[in-house]
């Protein structure tokens, strides 16, 4: 792949060749690892191969696959000792497809040989110390001399099967929290022989691993994920990292790969609030000390981003993972200046993490095509249709870029000024700003294969009568409550409402009714302080020490409460968020409680009048004096034009919120529109 001039000009740095290990990267970009799942699927490894094909004919220079397992307990369940690991020779065959479909592509691959130790959330797993993992529910066994041995053993046979398979190189995974972390830090590893009791100690673990690595891989790559910093207590020191890299680059490490936090940490590092790139200065750190490659990683969505991070010096590669889950031609657009038609991540988390989190394969929210390649292939529709779309939020902006895009004529009608529908609303919430990227995108889609945007027009089924085929992605109007003196009062409205009124203009003593997705996001944006989201404000606000001086990384954190009594109400009993999703729902309950949010459960509302918001919990009348009612209590949807189209035979098919209001979900609404566009 060559750039071309223009790339050259604004990604210099990004597109430029490296020469490492006696071999060379075409470009600056590296596939971080991900598991995808996809591992332990009996069609797996063919799945798994079209998903890095995918991303090596879209520019990357570098894969590093998901994580296999190095021995039976690597993975924490049997079936991934079968499929997601490499112990055995019989193993190799699918490897080796993996790995000569991806050079055909002209990109390196790299296996990642992975120990999860005490993430072994349900049996407690092993580790240097029998410490459990507050995530966990039992505690590990504590590792013998001979079994770490055998485990150093271990990784060696997964990094000589990898070199017979034909992989350029090993990953070991020395970060967030994993088996080899473990045994760098004092929170888990209080053992007193050779593999504990000192930082020296500590290390003897990953440095006895690189050396027997090394001597099965002796022109191979050999990769170290290092985490930079532990976000949590009891981690490692920044002194510690720094002796930690140096002896690996001594060792015969060829690029140390960068990490931050691990799983346990009660700070965020994926989620979409996080802001971009923000452990970049300790890769600048780690980098000043060393002679080898260093890879910078963590939310590096966009390719200004990352030619920022090689101009300053502060890395020499960057890892992307979820940016090219949402686009695996990320590299080839940034090098031949197209960034505009990115489909950029969001950190939304719903389809990958989430998905993972419930043992299912990862898949993206922005692109429902990611490790579904083989199953929903994007090919020109054999016959050429003229497609109407009537509403143009996530369900609509979807089916019209795909159906366009396999060269289907398609007009899209929205009825407001702006497309973007429910999206319009999430990116005005503290932490949500990403969401216009998968506007940006969409809208360059539309351009780019000619979809007609009617803006302001809501047409009837009479001018739809000449479209083969309609797609009602009209979307949902909220739901109104049935209770005494709602109607009318001034103080009431709808979360749409609020957000189209401002922030600002919200009064100092609000109640929220409904506690799911939408409630969340009403209460973090009257709570939010209001001052523009800078790296600075991420880390006071979560208690990251940026100059590293604590052990671990963390200081104290510095939230203030709202200066608003926000209360956020549900009917159901419980504590509120249990339907939110797992890799950020604890973000927010966090955030709100600290903020003083007052979260309610089990409450019977019984009027509003001018008093207040009378209510009863747990049996307990009481009366909310209040300056603003917001109701979050779910949608309903939108299809008062179905039934004419119905009654005039016009071919018709209901997508998005539409067909289904219930728990507002844009992953489910473009899912759905992107399948029904890949088979129209």
């Amino acid at each position: 792949m060559s750039p071309s001039r223009s790339a050259r000009q604004r990604f210099p740095l990004l597109g430029q060749p490296l020469q490492v290990g006696g071999l060379t990267l075409r470009n600056r970009i590296v596939m971080g690892s991900m598991h995808t799942g996809l591992e332990e699927l009996d069609d797996g490894f063919e799945r798994l191969s079209a998903f890095y094909v995918e991303r090596a004919r879209g520019g990357a220079a570098l894969m590093i696959t998901g994580g296999f397992g190095v021995d039976d307990m690597a993975l924490g369940h049997p079936a991934a000792a079968q499929q997601a690991s490499l112990q055995r020779v019989d193993q190799l065959e699918p490897h080796r497809k993996l790995c000569e479909a991806v050079h055909q592509e002209g990109a390196l691959i790299a296996l990642q040989a992975l120990h999860i130790g005490r993430n072994d959330y349900a049996t407690g797993g092993v580790a240097p110390s029998s410490i459990a993992s507050p995530l966990g529910k039992k505690a590990p066994r504590e590792l013998s001399e001979a079994e770490i041995l055998q485990l150093i053993d271990c990784y060696a046979n997964t990094a000589a099967l990898a070199a017979q398979a034909g992989y350029d190189g090993v990953e070991l995974m020395g970060a967030e929290g994993y088996l080899i972390n473990q045994f760098l830090a004092p929170r888990s590893n209080q053992r007193s022989d050779r593999w504990g009791g000192s930082a020296a100690a500590r290390r003897c673990f990953a440095l006895e691993l690189v050396k027997a690595v090394r001597a099965v891989l002796p022109t191979q790559l050999l990769l170290f994920r290092i985490s930079l910093i532990d976000l949590v207590d009891g981690g490692c020191s920044w002194d510690e990292v720094i002796e930690l890299a140096l002896a690996l680059q001594q060792a015969g490490i060829n690029l140390l790969n960068s990490g931050a936090g691990w799983h346990e940490s009660r700070v965020p590092t994926v989620a979409s609030l996080v802001p971009r790139a923000p452990f970049a200065a300790l890769t600048w750190r780690l980098k000043q000390v060393l002679k080898i490659p260093v890879i910078a990683s963590n939310r590096i969505a966009m390719p200004e981003t990352a030619e920022a991070l090689l101009a300053d010096g502060q890395a020499d590669l960057v890892a992307l993972a979820r940016p090219l889950l949402a686009d695996p031609d990320w590299a080839v657009k940034a090098l031949s200046a197209r960034s505009d038609e990115i489909n950029t991540c969001i950190a939304c988390n719903q389809a990958c993490l989430d998905r993972v989190f419930l043992q299912q394969p990862v898949t993206c929210l922005v692109n429902p095509r990611a490790g579904f390649e083989t199953l929903r292939p994007l090919r020109p529709a054999a016959i050429k249709r003229r497609l109407a779309v009537v509403g143009g939020g996530p369900a609509g902006l979807a089916f019209a870029a795909t159906a366009a895009m396999r060269g289907h004529q398609v007009t899209l009608f929205e009825a407001g000024p702006a497309l973007g529908g429910q999206f319009l609303l999430a990116l005005q919430i503290p932490g949500k700003e990403e969401y216009a990227q998968t506007l940006r995108y969409y809208q360059r889609q539309l351009a780019i294969h000619g979809v007609q945007v009617h803006l302001n027009r809501a047409p009837n089924a009479g001018q739809l009568q000449g479209f083969e085929q309609v797609m009602l992605a009209t979307g949902v109007r909220a739901r109104e409550l049935d209770l005494p003196g709602l109607q009318g009062d001034p103080r009431v409205l709808g979360y749409a409402q609020a957000l189209a009124q401002g922030r600002q203009s919200m009064g100092r003593n609000i109640a929220i009714i409904g506690a799911g997705g939408i409630g969340f996001d009403i209460a973090e944006w009257l709570s939010d302080p209001g001052l523009p989201p800078t790296l600075a404000s991420y880390q006071s606000t979560w208690g990251i020490d940026a100059e590293f001086l604590q052990r671990g990384g963390l200081c104290a954190p510095d939230l203030a409460p709202s200066e608003r009594q926000i209360w956020l109400l549900q009917r159901r009993p419980g504590k509120l968020g249990q339907d939110l999703a797992p890799s950020t729902g604890w973000i927010r309950r966090n955030l709100l409680k600290r903020r003083n949010v007052q979260m309610l459960g089990g409450v019977d509302y019984l009027y509003l009048d001018q008093q207040g918001l009378h209510l009863r919990v747990d049996g307990v009348a009481q009366c909310l004096a209040i300056d603003q009612l917001i109701i979050c209590a779910g949608q309903e949807s939108e299809r008062r034009l179905l039934p004419e189209l119905q009654r005039r035979g016009i071919a018709t098919a209901v997508i998005g919120g539409a067909d289904a209001a219930d728990q507002l979900d844009a992953h489910r609404a473009i899912e759905q529109a992107t399948l029904l566009a890949l088979e129209v």
